[in-house]
């Protein structure tokens, strides 16, 4: 073969590897503008919750739907509280960034149509087992006003209506309402640990424990106090876990004190250097361990107290196991009972 035919032969190559990666490009660029002019429709910016903005003063409950649980917001002549907390107050910083949130709430572009892809963006109807959240806003007669399926993944927050399987990247934002406890004013104790001075411990067989720290003390300085002065204390870690454990109460659910139906199993008292006590007892219900609360505070401005007792007063606060233990530790794990004397 000579010079100029392998010349020849190499422009085109040269040639047509070009005019197929121009062809790909084309394909290319066309898929990406189809692609994008789906994305477009005439709703983009319009209101997920059409007409929400004119009746969100009449919204009377607001009920969520998840796969594993669903809750009610509902209004009252106390203000807004969870049904299935037996009435117990919401959070209203937390409600108010949901109205406000679902008043702007408006479609973005256009997702998937596809029932068998919707769990992936968290659009799955929870009803049938899915991933969504329902949203549904209720008026003053009870009607059903708006209702929404919602649903995260990463930044972006997605919507659909429920008996349509087109989905939609929403533009706003909300707050998470995954799980009920994120609604419920769980913020009922703020004690700084250094301000503990003793803790009285009382088992189910009323068996008491005094543990007692100095002014200034660390929180590993706990030690028995008469009547206990001569138990032997076993662990200062424990003996400090046990006495700081009302400033990390940290509840998980709440339930009408009236609905406890088992007797206390222990009482643990936390007091301060400046002469506030909390009275805590300790509950093992069918359905979880549980905890109570009143606070006593002696002179004329009893603040802290009264604002305590206002949250936790006629209230049963579930806790998980593990810092229900903190409350109602064994009495022998803490210390070496003394031998009484003979006489």
């Amino acid at each position: 073969m000579s010079a100029i035919n392998q010349a020849a032969r190499k422009r085109t190559v040269i040639g047509l590897l070009a005019a197929t990666a121009l062809i790909w490009l084309l394909v290319f660029l066309s898929g990406l503008g189809s692609g994008v002019m789906r994305a477009q429709h005439s709703d983009m910016g319009v209101p997920v919750l059409s007409g929400f903005a004119e009746t969100r003063a009449d919204v009377q409950k607001i009920r969520f739907t998840t796969l594993d649980d669903t809750y009610t917001l509902a209004r009252t002549a106390r203000g807004w509280v969870m049904e299935e907390a037996d009435g117990y107050p919401i959070r209203m910083d937390r409600l108010s960034e949901l109205v406000g949130g679902l008043e702007v709430l408006s479609y973005g572009p256009r997702r998937t149509d596809d029932p068998a892809k919707l769990n992936r963006i968290g659009l799955g109807d929870p009803a049938q087992g899915g991933t969504g959240v329902l949203i549904e806003v209720f008026g003053p007669n009870g009607g059903l006003q708006n209702a929404v399926i919602t649903g995260r993944k990463g930044d972006y927050i997605y919507v659909r209506s429920p008996d349509d399987a087109q989905a939609f990247r929403a533009i706003g934002n909300l707050p998470p309402f995954y799980t009920r406890r994120a609604w419920l004013d769980f913020d009922i104790i703020s004690i700084d640990a250094s301000a503990i001075s003793s803790v009285r411990l009382i088992n189910r067989l009323d068996e008491q424990l005094y543990l007692r720290r100095p002014a200034g003390g660390g929180a590993r300085s706990f030690v028995p106090a008469p009547p206990n002065q001569d138990d032997e204390l076993l662990s200062r870690l424990a003996a400090s876990t046990a006495a700081l454990a009302i400033v990390r109460l940290s509840a998980i659910d709440v339930k009408s004190a009236d609905a406890l139906t088992t007797a206390p199993i222990g009482r643990h008292i936390s007091e301060t250097f400046d002469g506030l006590e909390i009275d805590l007892r300790a509950y093992r219900e069918p359905d979880g361990v549980w905890v109570s609360l009143r606070a006593v505070e002696a002179g004329e401005g009893a603040r802290r107290a009264q604002a305590i007792n206002d949250k936790a007063e006629g209230w049963a606060f579930e806790l998980s196991e593990y810092d229900f233990q903190d409350f109602v530790p064994p009495l022998d794990s803490l210390v070496k009972r003394a031998v009484p004397e003979e006489n």
